[in-house]
């Protein structure tokens, strides 16, 4: 499976059972991950069609790093390999939700943390800014 079937009209894709994903001008569709066990938002990534077909295929989370230009099998040197419990796509199939059950250490986030989303943003009035606060893991 490396293609998919285009978009039909708008009742199609909102109503109807075909899976056609709609990807951007540089061909990635946003994914989020959300841990299956507890339903923490984990992080967001991009899957462009061969990774996503790969993550079909595999029943394992596989993206496309945009900084690096190249697929990306999540865990495959850190452990944290993302096995997809199920995957949802969103009213006019132009992102997805992925809920994983995560390997290793269950984290999943470079910086050694569980999740990406380790920082509220906050209004700082004292200091006139936007401002980042950790929150907790």
């Amino acid at each position: 499976m490396s293609a998919f079937e285009a978009p039909g009209s708008r009742a199609a894709v909102e109503e109807g059972d075909a899976f056609t994903p709609r990807f951007d001008a540089a061909g990635l569709i946003a994914c989020i991950a959300v841990d299956a066990q507890d339903g923490r938002v984990l992080m967001l990534a991009h899957m462009n069609a061969a990774s996503l077909a790969r993550t079909l295929e595999t029943g394992e989370a596989w993206y496309w790093s945009r900084s690096r230009g190249e697929l990306w099998h999540k865990g495959a040197t850190s452990g944290q390999i993302q096995r997809v419990v199920e995957m949802r796509t969103d009213c006019d199939q132009d992102a997805l939700l992925i809920t994983v059950a995560v390997g290793g250490d269950g984290g999943c986030c470079h910086t050694g943390r569980r999740a990406c989303f380790y920082r509220a943003v906050v209004p700082d009035a004292a200091n006139g800014r936007i401002a980042l606060r950790p929150v907790p893991e």
